[in-house]
């Protein structure tokens, strides 16, 4: 699969979580593989996370946000890194979707119809997720909860497919050398893509 353009998204707040380490290994293996790559790194830009008005009223966007809707329209292939947190994404990666897959950007409604335009259509997108849930867990006992939002709700909802998840998990439990093979195994995700 060739994807020349990659967006890849840190999602969690710590700018020193082993999330950025994973963004930035997957980051390398595409570019090294010669895709034209491009990060966002959550935990280092400042916006409002908090929808005030709903659709009711616009939300002037900061010009981060702007430029994050810039890298998405540019990217053919979106690569969301981020924790599992009781059961679902961090609020900062919440806000950054509240915030920024507006309508008129990620989605239109029609007028007098239930139906509405999926406006990122023709873009793939790449889930990596760090857990402490053991996948089977996960799997049985949560139905893939957290992941069915992400690719679901907010992705294919926008037009985004296919959706593809790749686990990490347990991260807590985890020796340094275990971290080390996520590391690698990230890196040849994004090798693999470009």
């Amino acid at each position: 699969m060739n994807k020349s353009n990659i967006l890849v998204i840190n999602g969690h707040p710590d700018p020193k979580s082993y999330c950025l380490a994973l963004t930035e290994a997957y980051a390398a293996g595409a570019s090294g593989s010669g895709a034209q790559v491009r990060t966002i790194d959550l935990s280092r830009i400042t916006f409002n996370p908090n929808l005030a008005f709903g659709y009711r009223q616009r939300t002037e966007l900061e010009p981060e946000l702007l430029e994050a809707q810039e890298l998405i329209r540019w990217a053919d292939h979106l690569v969301f890194v981020y924790p599992t947190w009781w059961g679902s994404m961090p609020a900062v990666l919440k806000g950054f979707f509240d915030r920024v897959f507006l309508p008129g950007f990620a989605f239109k409604y029609r007028e007098n119809s239930s139906l509405w335009d999926k406006l990122l259509t023709g873009k793939s997108a790449h889930l990596i997720v760090t857990m402490d849930t053991p996948s089977w867990y996960n799997r049985l006992i949560y139905r893939h909860a957290g992941h069915n939002v992400m690719k679901k709700n907010i992705l294919k909802f926008c037009g985004i497919s296919p959706v593809r998840v790749t686990e990490i998990t347990p991260v807590k439990p985890s020796t340094k050398e275990q971290r080390s093979k996520w590391l690698e195994r990230a890196k040849r995700l994004g090798a693999s893509l470009a």
